[in-house]
C-alpha cells in the first residue's frame, strides 16, 4: 500500500548547499548590477558637480577682478594719472580673496602688482579698467589657492564625500535587498528540491503544499503537487490492475491446472465437453492480453489514425449487428434511432468505441432491460448516445469511469479488466471529440460520443 503518512520534506545538506550557493549568486547578482548603476550615478553627480564648482569659481573670479578693475578706475580718477595712486586697498582685497592681480596702464606698464602674482599659476583673467568710458588701464589675476579657491575645493570635497557616503549606503542596501530577496526565492526552490528527493526515496505522499514565494514558484509548487498526486493515483491504479489481473488470472489458471492434473492422473476422460472447458478458460486468458492489446493501441491511435468522410449512423448499425446475438441471449432489447450524420474518422477505431459503448451497456443491463443507440447532429457536431436501464453509475465513481483499470464497486461482480471506457474516451480525444456519462443510480446510464462533424 502507498505510504499514507503526513507529508515530509526533509532538507538535504546537498541540496541546502546548492541552494545556498544560488541564494549567494542571486545577491551577489544584484549587488553586481546595483554597484554598475551606483557607479554610473555617482560618477555622472561627480563630474557635473565639479564643473558646476569650477564655473561658479570661475564666475566669482571673474566678478571679483571687475570689481578691482572698478575700484582702480575709481582711484586712478581722483587723480587723472596713474602716478602716486594708491593701489594697496585693491591688491589688499584681491589678497583676502585668492587673487593675485597685476595693475597695468594703458600702455601696458605695471603700475602695482601682487607679491605671488608672478608665482600664481591657473588661468589668467583680464578686465578693462575704464573711467568715463575710456580704458586707462586693465587688471590681470590668477588665482592663489587661497581664499575662495580653498572655498571651492572644500566645496568639491565635500560633494566627493556625500557621493562616496550615499553610494555606499546605496551598495549597503543593495546587498541588503538582494539577499533578501534571493532567500524568498531560494527557500520554494529548496523545499521543492527536498520534497523532489523525498518522492525519489519512495515517499509518494511527499507534498509541497502552500510556499512563500513569487508567483511563478507558488504555481510551480502547486503543478508539482498536482504531478505528485497524480503519479500517486497511477501508481494505485497499477497496483490495483495487478491485484485485479491476479485475481482473474488465479481462476482460469487454477481451472485448466487442475483439469490438466485430472487428465494426466487419469481421473478424467478427454471428452469433448472436459476439453471444450479447458478451451474457455484458455480464451478468457486470451481476452484479458487482448485487452491489454488494445488499450496500448489506443496510446497510439492519435498517430496511427486514417480519416475519411463516413456516416456515424452506418458505424452504428454495424456495431450494433456484431452484438445483437449477445443481446438477444442476454435478454436485453437493443434499439436504434439512427439518424445520417457525416463525420471524418478512422471507421476501424471509431467501430471499436462504439463497440466498447454497446458491449458496457450491456454488461450492466440486467435481462428484461433496454438498450438505445441514437445518432444524430447536435449543434455544430455530431454526437452518438447509448442509453441503458441498467443500475446506474454511483456519484462516487462517476467522475473516475474513464480511468485507465479502474472498477466501480458494481463492477467488481462483472468479469473484465476496466479498460473499456477508457479505450473508448482515448480514441474519442484522438478523434478529436469528447466522451461524456450521465447516469443516476436505479435509473441507468447515458454515454455520450461527440466528434466534430464532416465539412
Amino acid at each position: 500500500m502507498t505510504d499514507q503518512s503526513a507529508p515530509s520534506a526533509p532538507d538535504p545538506p546537498a541540496a541546502g548547499a546548492r541552494t545556498g550557493t544560488l541564494g549567494l549568486r542571486l545577491a551577489l547578482a544584484f549587488l553586481a548590477v546595483a554597484l554598475v548603476a551606483i557607479a554610473l550615478l555617482a560618477g555622472l553627480t561627480a563630474a557635473f558637480s565639479s564643473r558646476d564648482v569650477a564655473n561658479l569659481s570661475s564666475r566669482q573670479r571673474s566678478d571679483l577682478t571687475k570689481a578691482i578693475a572698478v575700484a582702480a578706475g575709481s582711484a586712478w580718477d581722483r587723480t587723472d594719472t596713474w602716478s602716486g595712486v594708491d593701489l594697496a586697498p585693491e591688491l589688499d582685497v584681491a589678497a583676502r580673496t585668492g587673487l593675485a592681480v597685476q595693475i597695468r596702464d594703458q600702455a601696458g606698464q605695471t603700475v602695482a602688482a601682487s607679491r605671488s602674482f608672478g608665482s600664481a599659476s591657473g588661468p589668467t583673467l583680464e578686465s578693462p579698467v575704464l573711467v568715463d568710458g575710456r580704458q586707462v588701464g586693465s587688471v590681470l589675476s590668477r588665482p592663489t589657492g587661497a581664499g575662495l579657491n580653498v572655498a571651492d575645493r572644500v566645496l568639491q570635497t565635500a560633494l566627493l564625500r556625500a557621493i562616496a557616503g550615499a553610494a555606499g549606503l546605496a551598495a549597503l542596501l543593495a546587498l541588503l535587498t538582494g539577499l533578501a530577496v534571493a532567500r524568498r526565492i531560494t527557500r520554494p526552490v529548496t523545499r521543492l528540491i527536498a520534497v523532489t528527493r523525498s518522492m525519489a526515496a519512495g515517499n509518494r505522499s511527499a507534498r509541497a503544499g502552500q510556499i512563500g514565494g513569487p508567483g511563478e514558484l507558488r504555481e510551480l509548487a502547486s503543478a508539482f503537487d498536482q504531478m505528485a498526486g497524480a503519479l500517486e493515483r497511477q501508481e494505485q491504479i497499477r497496483r490495483n490492475l495487478v491485484a485485479d489481473v491476479a485475481h482473474e488470472l488465479r481462476t482460469p489458471i487454477a481451472i485448466l491446472q487442475a483439469g490438466h492434473e485430472a487428465l494426466l492422473d487419469g481421473v478424467a476422460e478427454p471428452t469433448p465437453a472436459e476439453l471444450g472447458s479447458l478451451r474457455d478458460e484458455v480464451l478468457r486468458l486470451a481476452r484479458m492480453v487482448g485487452d491489454l492489446q488494445t488499450l496500448a493501441a489506443a496510446d497510439a491511435a492519435a498517430l496511427n489514425l486514417v480519416r475519411r468522410d463516413c456516416d456515424l449512423a452506418d458505424l452504428a448499425a454495424v456495431a450494433a449487428d456484431s452484438l445483437g446475438r449477445r443481446f438477444e441471449a442476454a435478454g436485453i432489447t437493443l434499439t436504434r434511432e439512427l439518424a445520417p450524420c457525416s463525420v471524418r474518422a478512422d471507421d476501424r477505431w471509431l467501430h471499436q468505441v462504439i463497440t466498447n459503448l454497446l458491449t458496457n451497456a450491456l454488461k450492466f443491463t440486467p435481462a428484461g432491460g433496454r438498450v438505445t443507440i441514437t445518432t444524430g447532429q447536435d449543434g455544430p457536431d455530431a454526437a452518438l448516445r447509448v442509453t441503458d436501464t441498467g443500475r446506474g453509475i454511483p456519484a462516487e465513481d462517476l467522475p473516475r469511469i474513464f480511468d485507465r483499470f479502474y472498477r466501480g464497486r458494481q463492477a467488481a461482480a462483472v468479469s473484465g479488466s476496466g479498460i473499456g471506457l477508457a479505450v473508448a474516451a482515448e480514441l474519442a480525444r484522438a478523434h478529436g471529440g469528447q466522451l461524456t456519462a450521465r447516469s443516476e443510480p436505479g435509473e441507468g446510464t447515458e454515454m455520450t460520443l461527440t466528434l466534430p462533424a464532416a465539412s
